[in-house]
């Protein structure tokens, strides 16, 4: 079979995507980017809030167009979306052949077969099934060679009132440190330079499997991967944090000084509403705490606005904390009223138009922060991992330890010679933008 693979979503649905494209590679189909000379396409899809839901029926509209014209002749839905609404995917795109859940991907190549032979499939009942860690080896990776994601859980026991997540991915559920450790090997031996730590809530990492908190034993043993020069850890929950993580990150020379803690709000009010875990003074001794043991780390967030019972106030005591700290990074959603969530039933819901302000205020306060951040870097050396060039600018572009992969800013730098993807280079910073970095090498590669 000629197969054609879409991955939307986040980088823990690409692992699941590359899992498949494993499989899919394994049992000797052909994977080919050419979707209209494909016999199936399969769409791994998101489900989490509504921009994404819609994002996923519109792929699939366009493929199941393409099914009419002749030009594919399955289609199969996987994921998020396809656990959500399951049954109803069939009934509203008939064109669809198959609908996998976010836990049962591994069949991917069973439904493949059964769609051939001209089944209709539905298969979402797998989404707290014991994981399965031998299918993470036979990964094939659709990042570039020297970054890879390493998930290192499955689901989520939060309950966030706002998030779908737990009843999309099951429960909380580690992946064994052996397991991980040998995911991690095979990576590195592919070209992975960076290695970068995904999960829904990475800070609990070990604590469901092990009875208590193995991200420190995690980081220890990744480090010690010879030819792996940067582990970064994101999804960091900051009321999971513990000490030993943090006496890690600071100490492991491997470890970037980076930490992604999406903290949603800052009033007590509304993080009592969305059962988030920590109060706006727990948030704040985490981030002190954090600043004061890991000597220059880069803390990036995520926050909700416009969460039902959001007062004028509340947004402003938010501004003011995102002003007062100063998130080296941080990205920001308008709240979306998902059903089946507590929080889409509760009263004083957020209209549309004040949400998406609220957000263009909360984005506008975080980019004069974040010029303001990169110009005390002006002067500063950085090792700088090469993402790409610019032919057009004639530059390169990288990252520092601060930025993540397709998350954050870029550094941008000329240099004369040709340089590869993932080669590392000391760049001196001269010049700042509002969320990027403009230097020059002055070291061609670092060890």
């Amino acid at each position: 079979m000629k197969i054609a693979f879409v991955s939307l979503g986040c980088d823990k649905n690409l692992v699941d995507s590359e899992i498949m494209l494993g499989i899919i590679d394994e049992e000797g189909h052909t994977i080919t980017d050419d979707e209209k000379n494909s016999d199936i396409v399969i769409i791994n899809t998101c489900g989490f809030i509504e921009e994404a839901v819609s994002e996923a029926i519109e792929t699939i509209l366009e493929f199941a167009e393409l099914k009419k014209q002749g030009f594919i002749k399955q289609i199969i839905v996987t994921g998020c979306m396809a656990q959500r609404f399951k049954g109803e995917v069939f009934k509203e795109i008939p064109e669809v052949d198959a609908v996998i859940g976010s836990g049962d991907f591994d069949a991917i190549g069973k439904v493949i077969k059964g769609v051939s032979d001209g089944e209709k499939i539905i298969l979402t009942e797998g989404i707290n099934k014991k994981l399965d860690n031998n299918l993470a080896y036979k990964r094939m990776p659709a990042t570039p060679s020297y970054i890879a994601y390493l998930k290192i859980a499955e689901g989520c026991d939060n309950h966030c009132t706002y998030c779908t997540i737990p009843s999309l991915r099951g429960k909380y559920r580690s992946r064994p440190l052996e397991s991980l450790l040998h995911e991690a090997n095979i990576l590195v031996s592919k070209g992975a330079a960076e290695i970068v730590l995904v999960a829904q809530d990475t800070s609990m990492y070990g604590e469901d499997l092990y009875g208590v908190n193995k991200l420190h034993l995690l980081l220890q043993g990744l480090s010690e991967i010879e030819g792996l020069k940067w582990i970064r850890v994101m999804y960091c929950y900051p009321e999971h944090i513990t000490v030993e993580s943090i006496n890690e990150i600071a100490s492991n020379s491997k470890v970037c000084k980076y930490l992604d803690i999406p903290i949603q709000h800052a009033s007590d009010k509304i993080l009592k509403l969305m059962n988030r875990g920590a109060s706006k003074q727990k948030i704040i001794d985490v981030i002190e705490n954090l600043r004061h043991q890991i000597k220059g780390v880069s803390l990036r967030t995520t926050l909700i606005v416009g969460f039902p019972g959001e007062t004028e106030d509340d947004f402003n005591e938010l501004v003011q904390f995102v002003e007062k700290i100063k998130f080296d990074k941080l990205g920001a959603f308008a709240y979306s009223k998902e059903d089946g969530t507590p929080a889409a039933k509760l009263p004083n819901q957020v209209d549309e138009k004040e949400k998406q302000k609220r957000k263009r205020m909360i984005l506008e306060t975080q980019k004069i922060i974040s010029a303001g951040i990169n110009k005390k870097h002006i002067g500063e050396t950085y090792d700088v991992i090469v993402d790409g060039k610019l032919p057009e600018e004639g530059m390169y572009c990288g990252r520092a330890y601060t930025d993540a992969y397709n998350t954050d800013g870029a550094v941008f730098f000329e240099y004369g010679y040709e340089l590869l993807s993932g080669a590392f280079v000391k760049v001196k910073i001269t010049n700042a933008l509002d969320y990027d970095t403009v230097g020059v090498v002055i070291d061609e590669f670092t060890e």
